[in-house]
């Protein structure tokens, strides 16, 4: 028998399966393990009169990761009915297990996710580690696909339609005591060896144990589609759900469809079901581009592939922080919340004061919806010390200065911290576009100075970009690097230029849908159109949150600086817009208004006075209209990767999502040119750059990659 499932039987019959993964740091459902499988239910078949239950658990750190997704990567439509058949395989597997005719317990040692989930579903009894980094649920939302090995059957007859779909729909994680209340786990153990004594004891307490789905009296949790509760309900969640996705994303479609037909039928049958879409998402590209981003591309990043290696790890113990705004404010809540001492200077103790209530605010919602102790939120908040003072620096080993965007301002608070911090300490700017060598010229100790470009709200946003500057040194790109790890943040690296890579790139998307509106695109149109390419947010929208101020203030800061240095300075047609909304003293949100009105607890609107400035006539081609939001992104994304910007297509795909909000479905800006694919990219990018413009011209190396068949 395969050494991946480890077969043992004590003297009261109870046999132990220990999932064992030869040559593997997790359990995963690839091939190896189907065969195991397979050899292990013969002998548990063939045993089962001398057996009294069976306990599965993992020799690894984690229960069980899931489906291989290396595999799944590489299905192709051509593939369709062989991994049809191999996933209805898997699931006769698992069906075997639970029909046994004796007890099965999941004794979960460590992470289940997916198919570990999958599997766990199919025990009769659960019980779990009560460890906090466990992780248990059914992700494969946020890659693209569904719970194809059972995991939408299995959850629907447990609690229901109704229950079930946030955990399937949302990819819900849910810790162990989280998962015991809402009934997914039936006890928590304190370590693996009185989990595995309270599974023997349940084997022993309950041998006729059967899933409450093959019991004849069973009935579906809450009803079936077809009762009066569930069916009022039913009718608005494809509208519901089509609003958050805009239907870039088939996964949620398709997991609605499953669990409601797959809730009319017998079990056998929803299988079918759900195995039927589960082969159409395989096959399909956005899961493709997600598996490979948000998997794949998100763990060599984590693994640290742009650090520079050999040096050794460091952590970071305390923090100071300029400037005690809503970015300042975040960056220290993030820190002082994974264990570091945080300094928050303003230039009023009363400023400094007010950015440390920001914490306390976040950390107070956490509490009241008990997801932290009394005692968690007053030990967080008693790490930030809100200073006006630079002396408090002292002792620091990093130093963040998040203050206005003026390279004046930046210069005298970093050059006033660098005496009180450390000696050897690391000195960062959170600067969204000015050059990091030019900004270094303000400390002495420019190898140690480095940008660390957060993203608002801190809280919220897991990106950071780190921007190298020429006189940087890879110890400090390094320490960067482990700090950014150390809060729990996703770091991309990239060299220094002027708007690094995400803010060079978000900007041409909101230029875009700016200069789209002076054309006569109205304005309606341009923001819905973008939400369906997968944006987020409208360019309009965003621009109000920026503020239309701010981004005038950064051209013009680009304007000097351009000149000089003896370049020439760009001109795009969306300048004039920006500078007539000026006039109109309408420079975004936090003014009062901006491309849209802001009504005092109201829905904000878009302004009806743009029409009459801009117009609302031109009758753009509506592929047009998107592809323009989307092709100008991953143009700057190639030019950035050619300029030597970007370092890896990882960081750029990785980055522009995380970063920008570059449409999730596509996994990021360069994959979406993969998957277009190049060739016929560069035909619709010249298409674009003669109606609208050379900022759609394709760059040489795209060409070169083009015309090579290389993929980014």
């Amino acid at each position: 028998m395969s050494t991946a499932i480890v077969y043992q039987r004590d003297q009261q019959g109870i046999v132990t399966l220990t999932l064992d993964m030869p040559g593997q740091r997790a359990n995963t459902m690839n091939a190896v393990y189907r065969e195991a499988m397979v050899s292990t239910l013969d002998r548990l078949e063939a045993e089962c009169t001398e057996i009294s239950g069976v306990i599965i658990t993992s020799a690894k750190k984690t229960f069980f990761a899931g489906g291989d997704l290396n595999e799944l990567i590489r299905v192709s439509p051509t593939e369709a009915e062989s991994f049809y058949r191999m996933v209805l395989g898997l699931k006769a597997q698992l069906r075997r297990l639970e029909t046994l005719g004796r007890p099965v317990v999941a004794a979960i040692n460590g992470a289940a996710l997916g198919g570990g989930w999958e599997l766990a579903l199919a025990c009769h009894y659960r019980i779990a580690l009560d460890l906090p980094e466990t992780q248990l649920g059914l992700p494969e939302v946020t890659l693209g696909l569904l719970p194809g090995g059972g995991g939408i059957v299995r959850m629907v007859r447990l609690l229901g339609v109704e229950k079930a779909l946030p955990y399937l729909l949302e990819g819900k994680q849910l810790r162990p005591r989280q998962a015991f209340a809402a009934g997914l786990i039936h006890a928590l153990a304190d370590d693996q060896q009185s989990m595995l004594d309270m599974a023997r004891a349940w084997i022993l307490a309950n041998p006729d144990a059967r899933q409450p789905w093959d019991d004849k009296g069973y009935k579906l949790p809450g009803g079936t589609p077809a009762q009066p509760a569930l069916a009022q309900m039913l009718p608005i969640a494809p509208a519901v759900l089509r609003s958050k996705t805009q239907g870039c994303f088939p996964a949620p479609e398709k997991i609605l469809c499953a669990a409601v037909e797959g809730a009319q039928v017998d079990f056998d049958t929803a299988q079918i079901i759900e195995t039927r879409y589960f082969t159409e998402l395989a096959c399909g590209q956005v899961a493709k581009n997600m598996i490979g981003t948000f998997w794949f591309q998100l763990n060599q990043i984590k693994a640290g592939d742009s650090r520079p290696a050999g040096l050794p790890s460091r952590r970071i113990g305390k923090l100071g922080v300029i400037g005690a705004g809503m970015m300042g404010a975040g960056i220290a809540y993030v820190a002082a919340k994974m264990g570091l001492e945080v300094v928050l200077k303003d230039v009023s103790l009363a400023a400094a004061e007010k950015g440390k209530a920001y914490s306390a605010g976040l950390l107070d919602k956490q509490l009241a919806r008990g997801q932290i102790s009394s005692d968690q939120r007053d030990l967080c908040l008693a790490r930030i010390k809100a200073t006006a003072d630079d002396s408090d620096f002292a002792g620091c080993e990093l130093i963040i200065e998040a203050v206005f965007e003026d390279r004046g301002l930046k210069a005298q608070v970093m050059a006033a911290a660098e005496q009180q911090a450390l000696p050897d300490a690391l000195l960062a700017s959170n600067t969204s576009t000015l050059p990091i060598t030019g900004l270094a010229q303000a400390v002495t100790r420019q190898d140690n100075f480095i940008g660390l470009h957060f993203f608002s709200p801190v809280e919220r946003m897991p990106l950071v970009e780190i921007i190298r500057g020429a006189q940087t040194s890879d110890q400090t790109l390094a320490r960067a690097f482990d700090f950014v790890m150390q809060i729990n943040k996703t770091p991309i690296v990239v060299n220094d230029s002027r708007g690094f890579f995400t803010s060079r790139v978000f900007s041409t998307y909101t230029s875009e849908g700016i200069a789209m509106l002076g054309e006569g695109v109205p304005a309606a149109l341009i923001e819905n159109l973008a939400r369906q390419t997968g944006m987020p947010v409208g360019p309009l929208a965003v621009s109000d949150e920026v503020s239309l101020s701010l981004m005038s203030h950064i051209r013009e800061q680009t304007r000097k600086d351009l000149l000089a240095e003896g370049q020439a300075v760009p001109a795009h047609p969306a300048f004039a817009v920006i500078d007539r909304m000026l006039e109109l003293q309408r420079a975004g949100k936090a003014a009062g208004g901006g491309f849209y009105d802001y009504p005092a607890g109201g829905k904000k609107q878009l302004w009806p006075g743009l029409t009459k400035e801009f117009g609302s006539a031109a009758s753009l081609p509506l592929e047009d209209v998107r592809d323009r939001l989307l092709f100008v992104q991953a143009l700057e994304t190639v030019r950035c990767l050619q300029e030597g910007v970007l370092q890896s297509t990882a960081d750029a795909n990785v980055g522009s999502i995380f970063g920008i909000g570059f449409a999730a479905w596509t996994g990021g800006a360069l994959q979406y040119i993969n998957q277009y694919p190049l060739t016929a990219f560069v035909t619709r990018a010249n298409v674009l750059a003669e109606r609208y413009g050379e900022r759609f011209q394709p760059p040489e190396l795209l060409l070169h990659k083009a015309a090579s068949g290389e993929l980014f």
